[in-house]
């Protein structure tokens, strides 16, 4: 086993695809059928079943599934070592996140980034947490900073924190008084939600779906002060993140809890490509993730800045 081969069963377990996965991976389809069929004898057993519509994981090929990922995972360490080791850094960096994440200031790490290292020419893009999944796997991007409940195998996710998901009302609505909030209580409601590209509006269909709750999504938005705005109205009520409740323009609307003993947990993580090819300036700016910002207390006493209240520890790359 060698770990292009590994790279390609995560790529098509993912994908389901054989021409899909190839072009995810930069290999021709005979090529990336060649290297499947190879393993497969290896080991002395299907990985794969085909069908002529779709391609799915047999029970050897799940089994394998942890390790391949392990094995990626160790190369993309081992490249990362070397990588620490680079004192001249240029090239080229290609960032995208989706607006207001909260648990890590893009602007911020940009700007120290640049700093640091004046020599490699940055670039940055804004849009919703699916199309930039899209755009790393396309190689059009090299880090995304994204909000998703399915980190696509095929690429390196590293998770750097979750808040609970809460409702947000005008002031004046029914459902300001109501507690406890129940599900049957936003049926049929309307609602202002972000586009379907936001990670966040996935969590929402498929936490509403599942209980029973239809809805109508009167507003659909990729701004979060438009939706703050929208609510503060009367065009909708919206399920958001905390920290999106928290924010100034969201003085005047009310906040409630979702029901149950837990909310659902919007989650934010960083994407990027697991190829074992060296990308200098993409490693190095994660690494900056898990140091404080200079001149903070935190920076003086060696440890990594506090996240936002409520919010899970940021988990340090590297």
């Amino acid at each position: 086993m060698d770990l292009r081969q590994m790279e390609y069963v995560l790529a098509l377990s993912e994908e389901r695809h054989f021409t899909r996965a190839a072009a995810l991976t930069g290999v021709s389809q005979s090529g990336l059928s060649s290297a499947i069929r190879s393993l497969e004898s290896e080991l002395g057993t299907p990985l794969f079943d085909r069908t002529t519509r779709r391609v799915e994981l047999t029970a050897a090929g799940e089994a394998l599934l942890p390790h391949a990922r392990a094995m990626v995972d160790e190369a993309a360490r081992a490249r990362d070592a070397v990588v620490r080791s680079t004192r001249t850094v240029s090239g080229s960096l290609r960032v995208g996140a989706e607006q207001c994440l909260g648990l890590v200031d893009v602007s911020t790490l940009l700007e120290r980034f640049h700093r640091r290292y004046p020599g490699v020419a940055t670039e940055f893009a804004q849009s919703g947490s699916h199309e930039l999944v899209d755009a790393v796997r396309g190689g059009t991007l090299d880090v995304a900073f994204v909000a998703t409940t399915r980190p696509p195998t095929s690429l390196r996710h590293q998770p750097l924190g979750g808040e609970p998901l809460v409702l947000v009302v005008p002031a004046d609505s029914d459902l300001a008084s109501r507690t406890p909030l129940r599900w049957s209580d936003l049926a049929g409601r309307d609602f202002v939600d972000f586009s379907p590209s936001w990670g966040v509006r996935t969590l929402n269909d498929e936490l509403l779906a599942a209980h029973a709750v239809t809805r109508r999504v009167r507003c659909s938005v990729n701004d979060v002060h438009t939706l703050l705005d929208l609510v503060s109205r009367g065009l909708g009520v919206a399920i958001v993140p905390r920290h999106v409740a928290a924010k100034p323009q969201a003085a005047t609307l009310r906040t409630i809890p979702l029901p149950g003993a837990e909310s659902p947990e919007w989650t934010v993580g960083a994407v990027s490509p697991i190829s074992p090819r060296a990308d200098v300036p993409a490693v190095l700016l994660l690494e900056l993730l898990g140091t404080p910002s200079p001149g903070t207390a935190e920076a003086e006493a060696g440890t990594a800045a506090t996240p936002p209240p409520g919010a899970r520890p940021l988990v340090p790359l590297g």
